[in-house]
C-alpha cells in the first residue's frame, strides 16, 4: 500500500472573497488576512507533516502562489505551477456579486446554485470542465512523488470541490458538500483500489 498522501489546499482570503465577489479567474491577491493565513497554514502543514519529504504545486494565479510560497518555505522546497489548478472561469461573472449575476442570469444562477455540473457560467467553464482538468493536474502531481512523500497542491475553492468526484469516481450532492474555507484544506491518498478521501475542510486553528 503506497504512503504517499495528497493534500488540497485552498488560498487565503482577498479582497473579492471578503466581498463576496466571484472570483473566477481574474488574478486577485491575498489581503492582508490571507497572507496571515498563508503563514498559519503553513505552520499547521509542518506540524502536521513533519519532517516527511514534501513536493508542492501551485495555480499559477497569485493568490494561489502567495499562499503555497509560505508553505514551501516553512518546508525548504520549491514551488511548481500548473496552469490547469486555476479556478473555474467564470466569463462574464467574473468581478460580480450575487446579486448581479441573478439579475442578468437567472436561470444560469439556479442551476448553479442547484449544483449542476455542465451549466457553464458567464459562457465560461461547467464544473466539470474545470474538474477534469485539475483532477488530471493532480493525478499527474501525485504520479511522479515517492512512497512516504506527501504532494501538497495549492488552488481554489470551486476547483478543488469539482476534481476530487473526478479522482474518487463518483458524484456528490454539490449543494449538500461545504465548499473548502480559505486556508482549509481537503486529505486524499491514491491506494492500489483507487483514491480515497480521507479528510475535508481541515483548518489550521
Amino acid at each position: 500500500m503506497s504512503a504517499r498522501r495528497v493534500i488540497l489546499l485552498r488560498h487565503g482570503r482577498t479582497a473579492y472573497n471578503a466581498e463576496h465577489r466571484f472570483q473566477g479567474q481574474t488574478d486577485i491577491p491575498l489581503d492582508e488576512v490571507g497572507l496571515g493565513q498563508a503563514k498559519q497554514v503553513a505552520d499547521a502543514l509542518f506540524a502536521l507533516i513533519g519532517a516527511e519529504p514534501v513536493s508542492i504545486v501551485s495555480s499559477d494565479l497569485s493568490r494561489a502562489r502567495s499562499t503555497a510560497e509560505p508553505v514551501a518555505a516553512r518546508f525548504g522546497v520549491p514551488v511548481a505551477e500548473d496552469p490547469r489548478l486555476r479556478e473555474i472561469y467564470a466569463g462574464e461573472w467574473q468581478g460580480l456579486l450575487r446579486d448581479e449575476m441573478v439579475a442578468r442570469w437567472p436561470d444560469d444562477h439556479a442551476a448553479w446554485v442547484r449544483g449542476d455540473l455542465d451549466v457553464r457560467i458567464g459562457g465560461g467553464e461547467s464544473r466539470t470542465d474545470a474538474g477534469l482538468r485539475a483532477s488530471a493536474a493532480i493525478a499527474e502531481a501525485e504520479a511522479s512523488i515517492e512512497d512516504g512523500e506527501t504532494l501538497i497542491c495549492v488552488a481554489h475553492g470551486g476547483c478543488l470541490k469539482a476534481a476530487v468526484p473526478q479522482l474518487l469516481g463518483t458524484t456528490w450532492p454539490w449543494p449538500a458538500v461545504e465548499g473548502l474555507r480559505n486556508a482549509h484544506w481537503a486529505e486524499l491518498q491514491n491506494l492500489p483500489r483507487g483514491w480515497r478521501l480521507n479528510r475535508w475542510n481541515v483548518g489550521h486553528s
